[in-house]
Parts: C-alpha cells; sequence; structure tokens
C-alpha cells in the first residue's frame, strides 16, 4: 500500500474527490496518509480532518525563498515516508531539490490541455480567461508529472469538454472540474499505486 501525501492551499475540492475515491474503491494500491497546507485555516484542513486523515501545515509566508520553502517540504515528504505527491490546487512551484529527489512521483492537475495555456502565470481563473479569450471550442485538464519546469513533466492522462458560446472563466472552470479533473486525477492515482505507468523516453504511458 503506498503513501499518498496531498499538497494543498485552498478550498480542497480536488482533495475531497481523492478522499472520496479512495473510499468508495476507485483508488486501488494506495492510501492518503498525510496532508499538507501552504497556508492555515483552509478548508482542505477541515476535509481532511472530517476523514481523520492527519495534517501539516508548513506556511509559506514563514519563507524568504522558495528554496528554503522546498527544503522544509522536502522533510516532511521524508518524514510521512511519500510514495506519491499530488498537487491539489498547491499554489507553490517547488525548488528542483523537491522534484528531483521524488522524480516521476509527483502528480499534478492543470486545467487546460497542455501545451496550450500552461506555464509560469497560468493558474486557476487565468487559464480558462485565456482559453475563451482565444476561441478554443474544447478545452480541458491534464493530469502530468512534475519536474523543475512548471506545466512541462510527462503528460499521464486528459481530458477534454466542449467550449459553449456563453460561458463564463467560472462557468468553464466549474465544467472542467466536475468533468475532468475530479475523475481522471483519482484514476492518475489508482494508476500509480498499482505500478501502472511506465516512463520511456520522458514520457509516461499508462500499461
Amino acid at each position: 500500500m503506498k503513501n499518498i501525501v496531498v499538497l494543498v492551499s485552498g478550498g480542497g475540492t480536488n482533495l475531497q474527490a481523492l478522499i472520496d475515491a479512495e473510499k468508495s474503491g476507485i483508488i486501488q494500491g494506495g492510501k492518503i496518509t498525510c496532508v499538507i497546507s501552504s497556508k492555515e485555516g483552509v478548508y482542505a484542513l477541515e476535509r481532511a480532518k472530517n476523514s481523520n486523515i492527519p495534517t501539516r501545515v508548513i506556511p509559506r509566508k514563514e519563507y524568504s525563498d522558495s528554496v528554503s520553502y522546498s527544503k522544509a517540504v522536502l522533510a516532511a515528504l521524508d518524514e510521512e515516508k511519500a510514495d506519491l505527491i499530488v498537487l491539489a490546487g498547491f499554489m507553490t512551484i517547488l525548488d528542483e531539490c523537491v522534484t528531483s529527489k521524488y522524480a516521476y512521483k509527483i502528480i499534478n492537475v492543470h486545467p487546460a490541455l497542455i501545451p496550450s495555456f500552461c506555464g509560469e502565470g497560468y493558474y486557476g481563473l487565468k487559464v480558462h480567461e485565456a482559453a475563451l479569450a482565444y476561441g478554443v471550442k474544447v478545452s480541458g485538464a491534464t493530469i502530468h508529472f512534475v519536474n523543475e519546469k512548471a506545466d512541462a513533466g510527462a503528460i499521464i492522462l486528459q481530458g477534454t469538454v466542449d467550449v459553449e458560446k456563453d460561458d463564463t472563466p467560472e462557468i468553464l472552470q466549474r465544467r472542467i472540474m466536475e468533468n475532468v479533473e475530479w475523475k481522471l486525477l483519482p484514476k492518475a492515482v489508482s494508476l500509480f499505486c498499482q505500478d501502472r505507468i511506465e516512463i520511456a523516453d520522458g514520457k509516461a504511458y499508462v500499461i
């Protein structure tokens, strides 16, 4: 049984999707053993406590730069014996000290079809604003491994939704979360925990 550590910064809707998937048996071979938040008092911590999942808070504001913060996160991940790290609305880019030690063991969800509307500066509603401004006909989400560059790791799964004429960024965000993120993130976690993701030439393949 693999130890899954989830990193959060906000409300924790993707965390809830993972908790529900574990309870319903969708996630096989793994268990959420800890939730680490970059902020005090966020609702994601309540979601974890409601399901009796241990929590830790490592406040980003208490560290002067991303390297010192990443080292604190790395120490916590090591202490928790993390086999898989899931970034679920975690709003801090981790330094290479974390991404190199846990290469192909950190999964993130990005609310667009990488390589579109991704990279530094593309997060939250900004992603959907950009997609709508461009006039794309489909959008979606990408589940990918995390490396030292923002949104540049190997893609595991992608899913799409249609973009409607009257969509606002908020409406599109909700459609993508409900139809793609909350389904594919637990699926990718389960595939990882069952050793069903293979890496070849820097690309991820489901086996």
